[in-house]
């Protein structure tokens, strides 16, 4: 039976799952934000809000790393994550930033898709930081976003296309753009915490 003179500091997954539903939240936002005709801008206000409680929650964990002797994960892997998390929050939050900082009055479709998938890659998200410490069904919520940010590419190269089709207005082609490019970034955001959650599953093998 193996004995720790030390214990380990295992705070570190509750507070990994805290960050992921923060992060969930956001999300929700964000596709209720998109989800009218007519963006809801002051959801903005509310996803900054969360923001603000990521960055929070990602200072505490790092903070914590440097006072814990014994940690359930290497260093570097919970370094990697409590950044990659933030990350996704803060891709939600500039998609959420930019709509409203550049009056948009009228949401297409294929923002709207691409908000359906960043909710399901936030779902996933939760799923696999929930079973992070068991060592077990991490992997197939990991191959999910995976699966999911290749449908987010097709979805933006889809939305890019439409939208050089269908709009005039070379000020809203560029406006529209950006705020694509900002929620393809969030999927990208997700591939990313998926990567280094797979990694450690992988190392603790």
């Amino acid at each position: 039976m193996a004995f720790r003179l030390i214990p380990r500091e295992e705070r570190f997954y509750d507070d990994f799952v805290a960050l992921g539903e923060e992060i969930r939240r956001g999300a929700t936002l964000l596709e209720e934000m998109l989800a009218p005709e007519r963006p809801i801008w002051d959801k903005a206000d509310e996803i900054k809000e969360v923001e603000h409680k990521c960055d929070f929650l990602t200072h505490e964990i790092i903070q914590r790393l440097h006072r814990t002797f014994v940690t359930p994960l290497d260093r570097e892997d919970i370094h990697a994550l409590a950044r990659s998390l933030d990350d996704v929050m803060d891709a939600i939050d500039a998609s959420a930033s930019i709509v409203r900082l550049y009056h948009i009055d009228h949401v297409r479709a294929e923002a709207r898709e691409l908000t359906r998938i960043i909710m399901a890659s936030a779902d996933q998200v939760v799923i696999a930081l929930k079973a992070l410490d068991r060592r077990k069904g991490v992997a197939e919520p990991a191959v999910e976003i995976n699966r999911l940010e290749n449908e987010a590419d097709r979805a933006h190269q889809n939305a890019i296309r439409t939208l050089f089709e269908d709009e005039r207005d070379a000020i809203q082609i560029i406006k529209w753009k950006e705020i694509l490019d900002f929620l393809e970034d969030a999927t990208d955001r997700c591939e990313d915490v998926a990567n280094v959650l797979e990694g450690v599953v992988v190392k603790h093998a």
